[in-house]
């Protein structure tokens, strides 16, 4: 139970639990504190929106861990196609975006502070579908 949930109720008076209490002062009863309908529901859209932006949360970083996975798996022995990485890399992010804005390409554009124009000629470009 929270305390800000338990409010303290005046003391018992029986006398069984004064004598066994080992205090002075006597025993406090605890119950649960009245709320409005209205706080609890706002506190359940509370709860909600926040368990949806831990989601998203989990769900960015479980891309991010996997493309960072990818780049753990290069061999640096046999060396590395810096454009086609770079490009890779590219491409994760604009779909990233566009999954983020549900595909809404001007929208995606903003969030990766680009033209709306390029977006669209990159996403041509490298044949991105999403």
């Amino acid at each position: 139970m929270s305390s800000e949930r338990a409010a303290a109720v005046e003391p018992v008076s029986h006398p069984r639990l004064r004598e066994s209490s080992s205090s002075s002062s006597p025993p406090v009863q605890l119950r649960i504190a009245d709320h409005p309908v209205r706080d609890r529901v706002q506190r359940m859209v509370t709860l909600a929106l926040s368990l949806l932006n831990e989601a998203q949360n989990l769900a960015r970083d479980k891309a991010f861990t996997e493309a960072s996975a990818q780049l753990r798996s290069l061999n640096i022995e046999e060396g590395i196609d810096f454009y086609k990485e770079v490009e890779r890399f590219e491409i994760e992010l604009i779909r990233l975006a566009l999954d983020r804005t549900h595909g809404c390409q001007a929208k995606a554009a903003r969030l990766l502070q680009i033209k709306p124009t390029t977006l669209n000629s990159k996403i041509k470009l490298m044949g991105i579908e999403y």
